[in-house]
């Protein structure tokens, strides 16, 4: 088998980077060790690509590989076998070096079906490498995808190496003698047979794997025994087969000392929020309504009862938004996750929350939009929402994490932002970091800063009575005062306040004064956050400035292109609101500033309205990530 990795000396986006080491091979004559793999899983949506690739994912995790991760799926629940519509993939970089993407495109497709192939061929590389299941390529499935002839006779894949596969036979024939199994038991597990040889070539161990499907099947000894032996064949087949006695070796990478775990950024916001109330000594109280891609959030905390977690599945979006303002008053730290339209739904009563000065985190999973949109696609279209999409003057904090592993820290930093300004926090994730898989270094609760949290009570008011909306001399928030607490009964609604009692009042300095100062206790949080830091020059040529999920290919592209004599730099905007204290005078030391952006350029006019700083905007509305090579095409247009 000829090479599949070696290096494309032209390619400007790292999807071909890896190279052969010169070292002699590893362990034996036929494995050469390779610095990393783009490998793409591609299917129908019964064929269990999101299962293969995410084991896949682990098995690099638990050798020590650096990983980042692509699902990419249909948003039907089950769309019509064999369709172009119905194609799910699965994306993995795996390696030895620090990486912050999952590729621009893969050096490996693990194709299952006619569409699998037409649908994923355009993210392979040139001259790639193609595992085909060679069993579905009949007259059917060639109609369903589209193909006029069979692209495994007719000359169209040249360039390519392919490698045929009898997969669905094969997997039935190592089956076949498990008593109880119907022929559709048996293709159910062609996706382990797959993964099997998968772990062949790339010289992975099988124990992780094994371990799960002992785990998930071993109670139904049959399916227990059909996908253990599914594994075994697909990695024997390997092995015993010529096509593929040249293997590959990934290292593990040189990580930071501790212990790791595989996370996706909906997993981290999980923890993140179990953490924050751990920290503050708090029950969690989440309210939801299931909605794509922010349900994992709601399925990941229900599981976690023990850490005194209560998750409650509104009927409506507006009803999980009236809870956790409940759940709020009532002392709790309360959370409410959902996506873009379910946000709109949720903004009026996010204002009587806003207006009622309560501690709560809203997760907004960005997705495709608008309206239904593209449920499991990206995007970042919520910004300008998040910012402005209530009536009236209603500033709101607003965060934004990087990467899948900085949703945790983003998480805990909303509700002590929260907790220290008596004010809901909005956090902006999005699908791709929702979805992605990074290595994530678990940290030390124990040793982080607890979240300060003091309720008042009657004793030291000395008869002066309770005052609702009296403000911190630094914080401007005002005290969190239990429902039921002797001697501090209030009125409290959405009505417009006086100052102070909170009491009604149509006064217009009253009104103008509850205004300023919710708006300036947003704005102050400034002082307290951290600067925008800067990678690369401390001024130059051009910055790129992003936010959310393009933090990856963002900082790969100013790399590659600082690596070539450009002077570039990448600044990522965590605090969207209040903006960092220093970013104007970051903003002022670059002579151009491009904002890379999946939408129609949200933050470029934040950045231009608040500054007057001119910039250049790059939007992408496709329902994908930024490849590494559009950022790098457009430094390269921009500085010539």
């Amino acid at each position: 088998m000829s090479d599949p990795h070696a290096p494309d000396p032209h390619a400007p986006d790292g999807a071909a980077a890896s190279a052969v080491a010169e070292a002699p091979a590893v362990g034996a004559p036929n494995v050469d060790e390779v610095e990393s793999v783009i490998i793409r899983f591609a299917g129908d949506s019964g064929d269990g690509m999101q299962l293969t690739g995410t084991q896949f994912t682990n098995t690099a995790a638990v050798v020590g590989n650096d990983i980042s991760t692509m699902p990419d799926f249909p948003a039907e629940i089950r769309a019509p076998a064999g369709t172009l519509a119905g194609v799910s993939g699965f994306q993995v970089h795996f390696s030895s070096l620090d990486i912050l993407t999952p590729g621009d495109a893969a050096q490996v497709l693990v194709a299952m079906n006619p569409a699998a192939l037409k649908s994923a061929l355009s993210e392979l590389v040139p001259g790639g490498t193609i595992i085909v299941n060679t069993d579905e390529f009949n007259a059917s499935n060639l109609k369903k995808a589209a193909y006029a002839t069979n692209p495994l006779e007719d000359g169209s894949l040249k360039g390519y190496k392919i490698h045929p596969v009898p997969l669905t036979r094969l997997n039935r024939d190592a089956l076949k003698d498990i008593e109880g199994l119907t022929t559709k038991d048996m293709d159910r597990s062609k996706n382990l047979f797959a993964l099997g040889l998968s772990f062949w070539i790339y010289d992975r161990p099988l124990d992780n794997t094994l371990h799960w499907i002992e785990e998930k099947f071993g109670k139904k000894p049959a399916i227990f025994e059909a996908n253990r032996r599914a594994l075994m064949a697909g990695y024997h087949f390997g092995e015993t087969t010529e096509a593929f006695q040249r293997r590959f070796h990934i290292p593990p990478a040189n990580l930071a000392a501790g212990q790791y775990r595989k996370i996706t950024g909906n997993e981290a916001v999980a923890i993140g929020l179990v953490a924050a109330a751990v920290l503050a000594d708090k029950s969690l109280v989440y309210c939801s309504y299931p909605i794509t891609p922010a349900s994992d959030i709601l399925h990941s905390l229900a599981a976690l009862k023990n850490y005194d977690v209560r998750t409650f599945q509104a009927e409506d979006e507006i009803a999980a938004m009236g809870a956790a303002i409940g759940a709020a008053f009532g002392g709790a730290f309360a959370v409410t996750g959902t996506s873009g339209p379910g946000l709109a739904l949720k903004s009026e009563a996010m204002n009587l929350a806003l207006v009622l000065e309560l501690p709560m985190v809203i997760v907004d999973v960005q997705r495709g939009g608008p309206s239904t949109g593209s449920p499991t696609k990206t995007e970042q279209s919520d910004l300008l929402q998040a910012m402005f999409g209530r009536n009236g003057e209603s500033p709101l904090p607003i965060l934004a994490p990087a990467t899948p592993g900085e949703c945790f820290d983003i998480t805990v930093l909303a509700f002590r932002l929260a907790a220290r300004i008596m004010s809901p926090v909005v956090v902006l994730s999005d699908g791709y970091l929702a979805n992605s898989a990074e290595p994530w270094r678990i940290p030390d609760v124990s040793a982080m800063a607890p979240i300060q949290i003091g309720h008042p009570t009657a004793i030291g008011l000395n008869g002066t009575g309770y005052l609702p909306f009296a403000r911190d001399a630094e914080t401007m928030a005002r005290p969190w005062a239990l429902p039921g607490t002797p001697g501090l009964e209030h009125r409290i609604g959405g009505l417009s306040k006086e100052p102070g009692t909170g009491n009604v009042s149509y006064d217009p300095t009253h009104t103008q004064q509850m205004n300023d100062e919710r708006r300036a206790k947003v704005a102050g949080l400034a002082e307290y956050l951290p600067e925008q830091d800067v990678y690369g020059p401390e001024s130059g040529d051009l910055l790129v400035l992003g936010w959310g999920g393009t933090f990856g290919a963002l900082r790969q592209a100013v790399i590659q292109a600082n690596a070539q004599g450009r002077s570039v730099a990448h600044a990522h905007v965590r605090y969207l609101n209040p903006f960092p204290r220093n970013l104007a005078a970051v903003l002022g030391r670059y002579k151009q500033v491009l904002v890379p952006e999946l939408n129609g350029g949200q933050l470029a006019l934040l950045i231009q309205g608040r500054f007057l700083k001119p910039v250049i905007q790059l939007e992408k509305l496709q329902g994908q990530p930024f490849r590494i090579s559009e950022i790098r095409a457009k430094i390269d247009e921009i500085l010539g």
